[in-house]
């Protein structure tokens, strides 16, 4: 950060225009750079306003690349916004390699291990569960029957949802009480913890992955959806997997196998692979799905957690619900944990391409070799293609929680959505839904989309998920932790149940940076450990939408 004040911030020492820290009164005069910028309108914390006078299609600079054009003249200390600026990325093409970066001092990690299942391919989980999965759509209810009969007698259900609450205004119904009397009532009771003890302490859980895929669409999305389901049942926090088939769907069981063996040649987990209409009824199947289910949950609870060393971390890197502080407070600190977990010989996952608009050129450029970076190019240059022939494209991708906040543009939004990433080396380029097998920062094609692009960085080998957010965004995985990481202090305070760290501290000056990025590598340890359950493993989280490679922002 180039120039930082109490009331607003100067991100790159060639940008145009200033963010907004707190909220600036109309007249409120801002002294920068020796100018008195008299502002000609109210700027909320998070915006932007220009430090000059812009003509008509000036560019507007943030992190120090294009962000946007001017639409209309626009006069210094003025708001800038979707009235009168528009989406404006640079070009890219390929240039020479910058790979050189420096290092961040990880002495106060190295040699710091986390408590994790080892499995036989080498790679360490941080979690342990069963996982029970459709080929197909057909086969939803089948696994949602499975649900019933497996969660609460194996111990693996949640204490409570909210019966007891419906349990209290159906008392109050039977008793006579009013509409009025039912809204105004106090639904707090307590919490009911009597629940059956798990029989298999080793395992974390059974974990259901229902779908709307396998068959009825292209068979590349079949195939897509088989190489997913292969990255989940090759995940290091799975120990095994049953599968169901109903037999004549795309997704074919032979086509899932042939997916594990890309991913682990020597695949070991005990799995269960059950096809309804060589099986008969109904019946026989769920049977033989429960008998050979709970002779896998035997054996995977054999296996128990163990010191690993960090180099075993894979950091998938998130951003949902992003306001006008997640580029400078919660994404840096999340690069500068990127390149500690790469200094120490672990991977990152940097995904959501469509947030990666008008960064291309300094990606591309720290791609290891030239093929790398011309495979990002290309999976770029054809996603917004993709996009623009249905009439879209990248330019469309803020949400309007996005825009309220300060991300006017996808490129404002795409500059601070990159600072994960920090400064290492590109070491590969992954297309959807390819799987992590180098150390380093790796890049995954995926939608903006939080739910389709975290499905996907887990199914490539992340074991932690780290997802920043400024709005507030009650995301989750079904078999990694995801950790939610605020950009902003009030958020934190005023959602705690969904966010477990705050980087607000870094906007509010009682934090650098780099001491944000050390205590949530604290945290994640803890986290890969077992030691502590992130709020969206608590509340029970397991979002999974597998992405069809059609257009996603």
């Amino acid at each position: 950060m180039e120039n930082k004040t109490a009331n607003y911030l100067h991100i790159h020492p060639a940008d145009n225009v200033l963010v907004a820290l707190t909220d600036l009164p109309v007249g409120t005069i801002i002294r920068h750079a020796g100018k008195e910028i008299l502002l000609k309108d109210r700027i909320a914390a998070k915006h932007k306003f220009t430090i000059d006078d812009l003509a008509t299609e000036s560019e507007i600079k943030m992190y120090g690349v294009l962000v946007g054009r001017a639409s209309k003249p626009i006069s210094q200390g003025s708001l800038i916004s979707v009235d009168n600026i528009y989406h404006a990325a640079s070009d890219f093409k390929l240039s020479g390699r910058q790979t050189q970066w420096v290092k961040p001092n990880v002495d106060q990690f190295s040699g710091q291990t986390f408590m994790g299942y080892h499995r036989a391919d080498g790679s360490v989980g941080t979690a342990n569960y069963w996982l029970i999965i459709p080929l197909v759509f057909c086969e939803n209810r089948n696994v949602q029957v499975l649900r019933e009969a497996l969660n609460d007698q194996l111990g693996f259900s949640k204490p409570r949802g909210y019966t007891a609450e419906v349990t209290k205004l159906v008392k109050m119904y039977k008793a006579g009480q009013t509409v009025s009397e039912l809204l105004a009532a106090d639904l707090d009771v307590s919490a009911d913890e009597s629940v059956t003890e798990r029989l298999f302490p080793n395992i974390d859980g059974i974990k259901f992955l229902t779908h709307d895929l396998g068959c009825g669409g292209t068979r590349a999305d079949s195939n897509a959806l088989c190489g997913l389901l292969a990255g989940y049942i090759t995940h290091p926090n799975v120990a095994g997997a049953t599968v169901l088939s109903l037999g004549c769907q795309h997704a074919q069981a032979s086509i899932l196998l042939k997916e594990i063996e890309k991913r682990d040649a020597n695949f070991q987990k005990p799995l269960v692979v059950l096809e309804q209409q060589e099986i008969g009824t109904e019946k026989k199947l769920l049977q033989e799905a429960l008998k050979r289910t709970f002779a896998g949950l035997v054996e995977a609870n054999n296996c128990k957690r163990e010191p690993a060393p960090l180099s075993r971390l894979c950091i998938g890197l998130e951003c949902g619900g992003s306001d006008g502080f997640s580029g400078i407070s919660a994404n840096p600190t999340l690069g500068v944990l990127s390149d500690m977990v790469v200094s120490l010989g672990g991977s990152v996952i940097l995904a959501e391409f469509p947030e990666l608009c008008g960064v291309e050129q300094e990606l591309s450029n720290r791609c290891q070799n030239e093929q790398t970076a011309l495979k990002f190019m290309e999976l770029m240059t054809s996603y917004n293609a993709r996009a623009k022939a249905v009439g879209s494209g990248f330019h469309a991708n803020p949400s309007p929680g996005n825009i309220k906040d300060g991300l006017i543009t996808d490129a404002i939004k795409s500059a601070g959505a990159a600072k994960k990433a920090g400064t290492s080396p590109v070491v590969a380029v992954l297309d959807y839904p390819e799987k992590v097998t180098t150390s380093g920062l790796n890049l995954l094609c995926t939608p903006g989309s939080d739910v389709e692009s975290t499905t996907a960085e887990v199914a490539a080998g992340a074991n932690i998920v780290l997802f920043t957010t400024g709005l507030g965004t009650p995301t989750g995985n079904p078999v990694a932790p995801v950790i939610k990481v605020s950009s902003n202090t009030k958020l934190s305070e005023k959602m705690p149940d969904i966010i477990d760290v705050n980087c607000g501290t870094i906007i509010d000056g009682t934090e650098t940076i780099t001491q944000a990025a050390e205590r949530l590598l604290d945290f994640v340890i803890t986290v890969a450990s077992g030691y502590q359950q992130p709020k969206a493993v608590r509340l029970g989280q397991d979002d999974f939408i597998p992405w069809k490679r059609d257009v996603s922002l």
